[in-house]
């Protein structure tokens, strides 16, 4: 008897349409002069748009306080501290939020998970913001990043807010992290 191998099949497309989260991309319920917008695209490994991938971001509010029970000093009101956006076809997404704070001993950053088709278990990044580089030099997840491959980690400014481009393989990929 001769058995065939079973087909391979790739996790999705069921992630943009699977988790969806009532306040969405609002990070903060304020529309405030410092509420931003970060944008960018998710591309795959040939530098073609995902348009089924789905963008977490975690982050602290702007005095550097988290919407968390482990943190006691609470953040800001109306500061959610979470966002979740599915990418649209063309693999865009945005998130509105404020520019976080310090935490200590690092430098400002937004958490990012990107969960998308063919990856097994979420990708886990941070953005980093060019305002604060002279912190970006104490700050140890960056500075464990190679020199070459720290700018895969910085927004870049837009009218509004900033860019973030995720590129989950490839030239130019995003530096991911183990956890």
């Amino acid at each position: 008897m001769n058995l065939g191998s079973t087909p391979s099949q790739t996790v999705g497309p069921f992630l943009s349409i699977g988790l969806p989260w009532t306040d969405g991309p609002a990070v903060t319920a304020d529309e405030g002069a410092d509420t931003v917008w970060i944008k960018g695209v998710v591309s795959d490994g040939a530098g073609e748009p995902v348009p089924d991938a789905l963008v977490e971001t975690w982050q602290a509010d702007r005095d550097g306080r988290f919407d968390h029970p482990d943190d006691p000093r609470g953040a800001v009101p109306g500061f959610r501290g979470f966002g979740r956006c599915p990418t649209e076809p063309d693999g865009s997404y945005a998130i509105r939020t404020v520019l976080p704070g310090a935490l200590p001993g690092q430098a400002p950053h937004i958490d990012v998970s990107v969960f998308a088709r063919g990856l097994l278990q979420r990708v886990v990044t941070r953005i980093y913001f060019p305002e604060h580089a002279e912190q970006h030099r104490t700050d140890p997840v960056l500075a464990a990043v190679p020199a070459g491959r720290r700018d895969t980690l910085i927004a870049v400014p837009t009218a509004g807010g900033y860019r973030f481009d995720v590129r989950l393989q490839g030239e130019g990929e995003t530096v991911f992290f183990d956890v």
